[in-house]
């Protein structure tokens, strides 16, 4: 497929929005069993302002993917049976939550709702970031979903599409946190970096994974399935056009083997490895986090620019020849 980078910065800018978040809300978690100290308000309404900032980003960012986005609305009313309408519904009601989490704090607007039996309170802020923790999930595994549902490219339709999309996010959400807490809350950037490190790690289980598993396909489709011809011996001389058209264009990345072969090996060293180095180095360096976090964001964009065009259109056996 070929591969839009208006739907590569959407969905890695939308998954460290989603991750950062989801670090913040993770971290006032353990605060409130008392496994972490309790940070200031300012720290998580900042923290969210952050998340907010990164997902209102990746919105902006759809829109240059829309022939007409003046009808954007109507890509809403497809819920029942589209994975995308159900994403473009999650993710503003989504953003509305983080918003109202982070006001809740900065506003010091936290006001107790129930008292568990034992003695645990849980104030506004918890309900407000449980919630924002499903819409969270639920807008991963709808984004995901949108490509594992499609039987015929089978590159995406598999499970782990969904999983490395939660991975991902995560795993970039949480190393941006590290960078935040680094300097909003230096004595808490272990934890950070210590979840970032795991995560990472599961990410790069979960890709290498898929990229195993592609690897293995076979297709199902022939030259003759594609013409409908069962004749044994069939050449494609050209693809029956003098000149390129909408199959040609956007059904193919246009990019060599070679490049392919390249592009593979970057990402993982980007994505993965080399954040995983200045991790375990920026828990004596801050300072380096901020760079494993900007690293990473450019292997995330090789990786997803790679997810796209991995994924062969059938139709590509019929327009092979340009």
């Amino acid at each position: 497929m070929k591969p839009a980078f208006s739907v590569i910065f959407l969905t890695t800018l939308l998954g460290a929005g989603q991750g950062l978040f989801l670090a913040l809300f993770t971290h006032q978690s353990y605060a409130l069993f008392g496994l972490l100290p309790m940070q200031s308000d300012a720290f998580y309404g900042y923290g969210s302002t952050l998340a907010l900032l990164f997902l209102a980003c990746g919105l902006i960012a759809s829109f240059f993917h829309l022939g007409r986005p003046e009808r954007a609305w109507r890509s809403a009313t497809q819920w029942r049976t589209s994975w995308l309408s159900r994403e473009v519904i999650v993710l503003p009601v989504f953003m509305g939550v983080v918003f109202l989490f982070g006001l809740s704090h900065l506003a010091g607007y936290r006001p107790e709702i129930v008292t568990l039996p034992s003695g645990l309170l849980i104030d506004l802020s918890i309900v407000i970031g449980t919630i924002g923790t499903l819409l969270a999930f639920l807008l991963f595994i709808c984004t995901g979903m949108i490509y594992a549902c499609l039987r015929f490219l089978r590159e995406w339709n598999s499970p782990l599409t969904v999983i490395n999309y939660i991975l991902l996010g995560g795993s970039s959400g949480f190393i941006l946190a590290s960078f935040y807490a680094a300097s909003a809350a230096p004595s808490q950037t272990h934890f950070f970096v210590g979840w970032a490190i795991i995560i990472t790690l599961l990410a790069f289980v979960g890709r290498t994974a898929s990229l195993v598993r592609n690897a293995r396909l076979k297709p199902k489709s022939t030259m003759q399935t594609a013409i409908g011809v069962k004749h044994p011996h069939i050449v494609q001389r050209s693809m029956g056009a003098m000149g390129g058209s909408f199959n040609t264009r956007e059904f193919f990345h246009g990019k060599s083997p070679a490049f392919l072969r390249t592009i593979k090996p970057v990402f993982l060293l980007l994505a993965f490895a080399a954040p995983l180095a200045l991790l375990a180095l920026g828990m004596s360096t801050p300072s380096l986090l901020g760079f494993a976090f900007v690293l990473q964001y450019i292997g995330l964009l090789a990786e997803r620019w790679f997810f796209f065009a991995q994924a062969n259109h059938p139709q590509n056996l019929y327009y092979q020849c340009v």
